[in-house]
């Protein structure tokens, strides 16, 4: 049995190749996505692992530890600084060979043409401490010197390089505020990650660092270098003796190196976790090429398997020898797959590397998993695959040896697969309609729950959708196609679960493709009327880096020629009847120039009375009214009586509670301004914005956005993420094709005797590739309209679960989109069709006939 096995692989082999190249190219993801995220986060953490080369002990405040620099809360302590005085007590400790004042913050360089160099977010500036020396052995020079004084610079060398900078040029420099000219002195090499990968560092002197990037005096850490011999430890209980610990964080060189290490492995696990998600959708697909192979095959091997089991082949034995070619077939696959996927994982990782000079890179990493993980999972997938069909040729009785045809089908099989699937289907289909109409978290859970189960649901069910959808275009293939058409829509029937297994593949891909396109255009659609409808200045003015813009930019870009209204808008998180809400808070003598909002009682000018606006939804859950007094706790435990001025409609682009700057500041005078809104007094003008950009001081980081170009921003970012979507479920689309490919090539060969006989009858060459492209089609746009029709319906239940966090959320499908995804599908049906169809068109008529 193992060697009729091993004949019947290299008989068919032709046949199988297809199958074989699906299970490659899924375990080939598999393993390509491995490759390249161990490759990358190995180098990653081999170029941080420098980052606190000289450091043993660093000292910061808890304040700049925290990913909360947004908005804070009324009555927040100001935090403990780290001073001279610090830097003194912890040198004097005993072990420590320096101690060293540090000095960070984002500081942006714009090139000759004035834009910025890298990305927002990677530029950082930083203060230059030179030791007795002169030098500073963070920042070895390459060129000139270190900056001595305000007005001077160094650059790191990827940055200069990549602006055309020398040593003795004028080089624009940035923060949050107006930018400056300054000179820079001296071009230095850094071994800092965020460096070498491509990011901007500015060194200033100290005192100009401190004045820039934090306040006078004050630094932003401190590292402690141990003497010889002195362990991270001891030095790391000194200073904590040295220091309160509820004010300043300490940690050892050691740990900081480890906190980065277990940040890049959380980083490149979730990268490798969404490869794997699309990896499997891949697999999956060609799970349903596997099982209508064998399928198929077992179809045209009847009487052979009859026969062995007629001279005395048992169940067991069949089942095995269509098993072991299955396993011969999915070692042979996983084996390429993983030598591919090597090769698809040092691709990416050169791609990566193309895109980004900076990217750490390094040897190729292929761990022992990575190999056994890729070929159990290609193995394992083929096997599984192959078990049903395996079962059924156990069944084919010894009779079947002396048929001069094929079995009758029983229709036993789909009674219970279509019984089993409606209740899949409708129990799905329900646990989604629970979601969408709940409200909460329990939406969610219930959309999550159901989704799954509707896909399997449909897919079982989708042999009983196949004879009515396909039955829909049939008068049409007739009238259009005449008899190919005609012929083309039985064969696509003709077989239910052949036609369901081919299609699922593509209604997999399309299912997900609609689902995100739909979310995607209906979140793009509503913040657009979100945008439109809460903004009536011409620009906003703000950080690319969605940083903190400077407040006192404010009055100076009100002096701008041509601004009649401009507005800072604050932001802060304040306790108010026991409940934290984000307050926005506006100029109040310009906000009706600047801000549109509905009101349903009151005006917006109780806000120049010193009185704040709520909106309905945050006015209903505390019974509030124009006139309603709102406690507001601040320093100490204490509380203040806010007055309710008015009530406007709920508008997400703007926050539940609206003050004024000038309340704002009585309890928090540090607030977080986000965006700057600017009125003109000719609209929105080129001349106005060159005024406004100029008042910034020509700052490469400060954008100066219409309410056009803020939508746009926002649609590119939507863009970018379907772009991705797609690309990575390419492969599984690419799996698809092959499956239509293939399941047309074996129908062909299993029809040799029905096309001799319409070649005899007088279908000329030219009908029988019709019919055969037709009936590629015809599966196709079956199986895409089923993906069309569910990622609606998933994408709809979604965005109802959605709409609970942003308001005015509604379903805004597509039309022109799903319309392409279906030319698309059709396109792939006439693509798969190619050769199938040549080669049905090719057979010789007599031979044909015959073939028994």
């Amino acid at each position: 049995m193992y060697r009729t096995a091993l004949r019947n692989v290299l008989a068919h082999k032709g046949r199988l190749l297809m199958t074989a190249l699906a299970v490659m190219l899924g375990t080939a993801f598999v393993a390509g996505t491995l490759v390249f995220s161990d490759t990358m986060g190995q180098a990653v953490r081999d170029s941080y692992s420098k980052s606190y080369s000289d450091v043993s002990v660093l000292v910061s405040d808890k304040w700049s530890r925290s990913a909360d620099n947004g908005p804070k809360a009324a009555g927040e302590k100001k935090r403990e600084a780290l001073t001279d005085a610090t830097v003194k007590d912890l040198a004097a400790l005993p072990g420590v060979e320096r101690a060293r004042g540090v000095v960070t913050g984002f500081t942006a360089v714009a090139d000759k043409k004035g834009n910025l160099i890298g990305e927002a977010w990677s530029a950082q500036g930083s203060n230059f401490a030179p030791d007795a020396s002169g030098q500073d052995s963070r920042y070895p020079m390459a060129q000139g010197r270190g900056p001595k004084a305000a007005g001077e610079i160094a650059l790191n060398k990827q940055a200069a390089d990549k602006a055309g900078y020398q040593v003795g040029d004028k080089v624009r420099v940035a923060g949050n505020g107006a930018a400056e000219d300054t000179t820079l002195t001296g071009v230095f090499t850094s071994d800092d990650p965020q460096v070498t990968s491509g990011g901007t560092l500015v060194l200033m002197d100290t005192a100009t660092a401190q004045q820039r990037l934090l306040e006078a005096g004050h630094y932003s850490s401190i590292a402690l270098t141990a003497k010889s011999g002195v362990a991270e430890s001891a030095l790391l209980d000194a200073a904590k003796a040295k220091l309160p610990g509820d004010v300043f964080d300490l940690e050892t060189g050691q740990q900081l190196k480890d906190e980065q290490s277990k940040m890049v492995t959380r980083s490149v696990t979730g990268m490798k976790s969404m490869l794997l998600v699309f990896a499997g959708i891949s697999l999956f697909v060609g799970i349903f090429i596997i099982v209508n192979t064998f399928t198929m095959l077992i179809a045209q091997r009847l009487k052979e398997l009859a026969l062995l089991r007629a001279v005395g082949a048992s169940r067991r034995q069949v089942t095995n020898s269509v098993l072991v070619e299955a396993l011969l077939i999915g070692v042979i696959a996983s084996v390429s797959g993983l030598l591919l996927g090597i090769g698809i994982g040092a691709g990416m990782q050169s791609l990566l590397a193309s895109v980004n000079d900076g990217m750490p890179t390094g040897s190729l990493v292929i761990a022992p998993a990575t190999v056994i993980g890729t070929l159990v999972t290609g193995i394992v997938v083929t096997v599984l695959s192959a078990l049903i069909p395996a079962i059924r040729a156990s069944r084919i009785p010894p009779v079947a040896a002396m048929s001069s045809g094929d079995l009758p089908s029983t229709q036993r099989g789909l009674v219970v697969r279509n019984s089993i699937g409606t209740l899949l289907a409708g129990g799905g289909i329900a646990l989604i309609l629970l979601g969408a109409f709940s409200k909460g978290s329990g939406g969610r859970t219930y959309l999550e729950l159901g989704a799954p189960v509707t896909l399997i649901g449909v897919f079982v069910l989708l042999p009983l959708l196949s004879r009515p959808v396909v039955a829909l275009v049939g008068p049409l293939l007739g009238k259009v196609f005449g008899t190919p058409g005609k012929l083309a829509r039985r064969n696509a029937v003709r077989n239910p679960r052949r036609t369901a297994s081919t299609a699922a593949a593509l209604t997999i891909g399309l299912t997900l493709v609609t689902a995100v396109t739909v979310i995607g255009n209906s979140v793009t659609s509503t913040v657009t009327r979100l945008v439109a409808g809460s903004m009536k200045a011409d620009y906003t003015v703000s950080m690319a880096n969605h940083d903190e813009v400077a407040r006192e930019l404010a009055p100076v870009i009100a002096k701008a020629n041509g601004v009649t209204a401009a507005s800072p808008v604050g932001n802060v998180m304040w306790t108010m009847a026991g409940d934290r809400k984000a307050v926005q808070g506006f100029d109040a003598a310009a906000f009706d120039q600047l801000v549109k909002v509905d009101m349903t009682s009151g005006s917006t000018g109780a806000l120049k009375q010193g009185q704040i606006l709520v909106n309905d939804e945050f006015a209903g859950k505390h019974q509030l009214h124009q006139g309603s007094t709102l406690k507001l706790e601040v320093d100490g435990g204490k509380t203040v009586d806010l007055t309710v001025g008015g009530v406007f409609e709920r508008n997400d682009a703007l926050s539940p509670v609206i003050a004024s700057n000038t309340l704002i500041d009585q309890y928090d005078p540090d607030s977080f301004v986000t965006e700057i809104l600017v009125k003109g007094k000719d609209g929105a003008t080129p001349a106005l914005k060159q005024a406004v950009k100029e008042a910034t001081g020509s700052n490469p980081v400060i954008q100066v956005l219409t309410e056009k170009d803020k939508v746009d921003e926002f649609s590119r970012i939507i863009t970018t993420m379907l772009n991705i979507m797609y690309g990575l479920l390419g492969m599984a689309v690419l799996v698809a094709v092959l499956g239509v490919i293939n399941t047309l090539a074996m129908s062909v060969f299993e029809r040799k005797r029905e096309i001799g006989m319409l070649r005899a009858i007088g279908l000329d060459r030219r009908g029988i590739k019709r019919m055969v492209r037709i009936e590629s089609v015809v599966i196709s746009l079956f199986g895409a309209v089923i993906g069309v029709g569910l990622g609606c319906f998933l994408a709809w239940a979604a965005i109802r679960v959605l709409a609970a966090d942003l308001n005015g959320l509604t379903t805004a499908v597509p039309y022109g989109s799903v319309a392409l995804f279906l030319l698309l599908a059709a396109l792939v049906g006439i693509i798969a069709a190619l050769w199938p169809a040549r080669r049905a068109s090719r057979m010789d008529i007599l031979s044909s006939i015959k073939t028994d």
